[in-house]
């Protein structure tokens, strides 16, 4: 037991700032893990990232790599290269990437509810123009009716090419509405 008069070994302090080895392992994992997910990034988002050549070129000779054992080798690569890179851009760059798709995916979901909800009811008809002034609402009416007369077919006689069409007009006006047109 030491007391507070007698002086501590400096090798000591070393030991109580220093990061446990799990801690170190956790880390290393964590970025492993957002190096592979910089790997999903488009090669613009890549391009645009302010990263290490190296890791730029381990990144796209990792999407080159076809083998089990060549992928995960790399991967580690990527971990070791990422201990020295700008984390905090990288997981920008991947969060806006994703939330990319997860809004894109919102719209589908919200072009299908629509699409339902206009073959159900002429009320959604009356809603869709109501929010949409600018559709064309004969065209909308037709593939309605062709929708609506393609559901009460058999499902043996059904070709469901009005939903599609029904759903690829839908589809714009809503991405209009999210200021992505």
């Amino acid at each position: 037991m030491q007391h507070d008069s007698e002086p501590r070994d400096p090798a000591e302090d070393d030991l109580d700032t220093r990061p446990s080895k799990t801690q170190r392992k956790k880390d290393s994992h964590e970025l492993q893990a957002l190096g592979e997910a910089l790997t999903q990034l488009t090669d613009d988002r890549l391009a645009q990232l302010e990263i290490s050549d190296s890791l730029r070129d381990a990144v796209q000779q990792y999407k080159r790599t076809r083998s089990h054992e060549g992928l995960r080798r790399q991967m580690q690569y990527i971990g070791k290269l990422m201990r020295h890179a700008d984390v905090e851009q990288i997981r920008e760059a991947v969060a806006a990437q994703q939330l990319g798709r997860a809004k894109d995916t919102l719209s589908l979901h919200r072009a299908e509810l629509w699409r339902t909800e206009l073959v159900a009811s002429d009320d959604a008809v009356t809603r869709w123009a109501a929010e949409h002034p600018g559709s064309d609402m004969q065209q909308l009416r037709s593939l309605v009716r062709a929708a609506r007369k393609d559901a009460a077919a058999t499902p043996e006689q059904r070709n469901g090419r009005a939903y599609r069409e029904l759903f690829q007009f839908i589809k714009p006006h809503l991405a209009e509405d999210n200021g992505d047109e």
